[in-house]
């Protein structure tokens, strides 16, 4: 297909700076691609061109897309470097200090090293891997930003603790002589910065920059970028800061107005053609993101009103909105759908569900097996059977049935404090009648062990729902959460609506038993579907995709299904300053703008027994008949 009139004109930019702001399907990786053949056209020597993007997978595209559109034997001659931040300035690294791919801190191995230094902060952690998650991002936020540590304030343990894992951890890395990937970027940025001979090296060698995604960039990659283009600033980037939805690994939409700041005189231009999407997917997607302030105003047409055609109502359905009084007719009619479509001809592969978290296709997920609707989970779904505190529920039903295993006993004694020293559990196999001679004369001690077994006598005669709603109120597990909470100095809010997925879960069950069958043929699947994850491309069954809105982005599918957009799921319950819930709309655009022809937006009146809100985007759509 020819070039339309703004992509030619990005296309034949030679030198000086540029920003292209290409919204969604206006053809941007084609831009990226043909403008490198024209500067080789004109003379520009392959080996000085330089095109950065985020993922290997895309880098790896953009070449392949690169090679196989070039005419006559180019492809031989091109010399041209795709690569990522992380994989491009690695290589400086290599070349000044002689780092090797065996420096790379590997995943399993940063996670044991924080695992360890965790384990000796004086502070008690219960949920270990959710703990670890989070000091993890906010270390790498830390080293993104250049943040001076003592500026900095964790939103997850007290600053004194915080500063001593960040100290300690750093610390390993350097005595193993470890980077990670934030290193990477840090320390080739103040390489650069510091050193004006290996920085005049590297940018005579890259002379011409071409940056895509560039709305992820996080301050380092910016400036090391900055550093790289030097005076001669022959820098293209291209992006859209209505997509960028990555907030929380540092990046900022305002990185575009910034770059026009710091690059005076940059030209602009502007790919507001939408090859992808139908008009009214169009339409009703701009009305959303326009209701974000902090962002650059642009119209995206449609390809049919940008050429004149006229589209179907086949081709342009209306954005189908639809609210469920609950998740189960939700789910029924999704499925009912999906069949539809499929039985109209539409390949399964070309319909994908869109889920603001990855625990919410779980419900799905277990009814399209049922109805054997062939689907491919694109996100690891986290088994919530394996979550603390879930273990913590499953345990006091063991031990209520009758299960003497020491551990049982010494996870759940204290969840509510009981104040039961740990030392009483001697054996492997707890005798209660030992326990009660430890604590002879004192009564009151007494008094909760009577207590205890008494609630025990009760929870085990119950049948799983009235069990776990007994645990959380009876027995006081949530006042436990709740204090807990206060001691993390985090909100209860996501425990609490862990507890009340799993009081739904078990509302479908009438015995433990067989609940507990469930959950090991529900954890089973869940191993299968993971080791679906890796799909290579000759692999491409023809499966209905759930995935996040995150992973979503850059895909498309014919039609896109996007369920629960209601207020704390879409936008999102953390998302509380102004900043966030602009990005929260941001990755709902993002989600909206992968439909090719169909768009369904779902929402619930009630989930897990608790009234929903209609999300505040759904309004947005319709605000202006959308």
């Amino acid at each position: 297909m020819k070039l339309n009139e703004a992509q030619q004109q990005a296309v034949r930019h030679i030198k000086g700076p540029m920003m292209v702001l290409a919204g969604p399907g206006s053809g941007k990786t084609r831009v990226i691609t043909e403008r490198v053949k024209y500067l080789i056209k004109n003379k520009i020597k392959p080996e000085k061109i330089l095109v950065i993007t985020f993922t290997k997978a895309a880098a790896d595209e953009m070449q392949e897309r690169f090679i196989s559109s070039a005419e006559g034997n180019y492809s031989q001659q091109y010399k041209v470097r795709f690569g990522t931040f992380h994989s491009v300035f690695f290589s400086i690294l290599k070349v000044h200090y002689g780092y090797k791919a065996e420096n790379i801190l590997k995943e399993n191995v940063h996670y044991a090293i924080l695992r360890d230094i965790v384990a000796n902060v004086d502070m008690e952690i219960r949920d270990e891997k959710d703990f670890i998650n989070d000091i993890s991002s906010q270390i790498s936020a830390i080293k993104g930003s250049l943040i001076n540590i003592d500026n900095y304030y964790s939103p997850s343990c007290p600053n004194e603790i915080f500063k001593e894992i960040y100290a300690k951890y750093n610390d390993t890395l350097i005595r193993q002589n470890l980077l990670d990937f934030d290193d990477m970027l840090s320390m080739t940025y103040e390489l650069l910065r510091d050193r004006k001979d290996i920085r005049k090296l590297w940018q005579e060698k890259y002379e011409y920059i071409l940056i895509d995604e560039f709305q992820d960039v996080n301050f380092i990659q910016y400036e090391t970028m900055k550093l790289l283009a030097g005076p001669k600033k022959n820098i293209f980037i291209v992006g859209d800061d209505d997509q960028s939805i990555y907030g929380f690994r540092g990046a900022n939409p305002d990185i575009m107005n910034r770059f026009l700041k710091d690059f005076k005189g940059a030209e602009e231009i502007l790919l507001n053609v939408n090859y992808r999407s139908s008009s009214n997917i169009i339409k009703g997607a701009g009305l959303v993101i326009s209701n974000n302030e902090h962002r650059m105003a642009k119209e995206i047409l449609s390809n049919a009103e940008y050429t004149g055609m006229q589209e179907s109502e086949e081709d342009n359905p209306t954005i189908d909105i639809r609210e469920f009084e609950e998740l189960k007719q939700e789910n029924d009619y999704i499925c009912k759908l999906i069949s539809a479509y499929h039985e109209s001809g539409i390949n399964y592969s070309d319909i994908s569900v869109l889920f603001r978290t990855n625990l919410q296709g779980r419900a799905l997920m277990s009814k399209l097996k049922v109805l054997n609707i062939p689907f491919f989970m694109k996100d690891i779904i986290p088994n919530i059977y394996e979550h603390w505190i879930v273990q913590d529920i499953l345990s006091y039903i063991k031990v209520a049935l009758g299960d003497r295993d020491r551990a049982l006993y010494l996870r759940i004694i204290n969840r509510p404090k009981r104040y039961v020293s740990r030392q009483v559990f001697k054996s492997a196999n707890v005798d209660i009648n030992s326990i009660y001679d430890e604590y002879k004369g004192k009564e009151w001690m007494l008094e909760r062990l009577d207590k205890f077994c008494s609630d025990m006598k009760y929870l085990a005669k119950m049948r799983p729902y009235a069990g776990v709603n007994f645990i959380r109120n009876g027995i006081g597990y949530d006042d436990y959460i709740k204090e807990y909470a206060e001691y993390r100095g985090v909100k209860p809010d996501e425990m609490y609506d862990l507890l009340d997925e799993l009081l739904e879960e078990a509302k479908e069950h009438k015995t433990y038993e067989e609940w507990f069958e469930y959950i090991e043929k529900y954890s089973e699947e869940l191993r299968e579907q993971r080791s679906k994850q890796i799909k290579s491309k000759d692999d491409e069954r023809d499966e209905v995709i759930l995935q996040t809105m995150h992973s979503s982005k850059g895909l498309e599918y014919k039609y896109v299904i996007v369920p629960d957009v209601n207020e704390g799921v879409s936008p999102h319950k953390k998302a509380v300053l102004q900043r966030d819930l602009e990005e929260e709309r941001r990755l709902f655009y993002v989600a909206m703008t992968r439909a090719k022809t169909g768009l369904h937006i779902f929402f619930l009146k009630e989930r897990h027994g608790k009234k929903m809100e209609m999300s505040r985007f759904v309004p947005e759509i319709m605000q202006k008949g959308g």
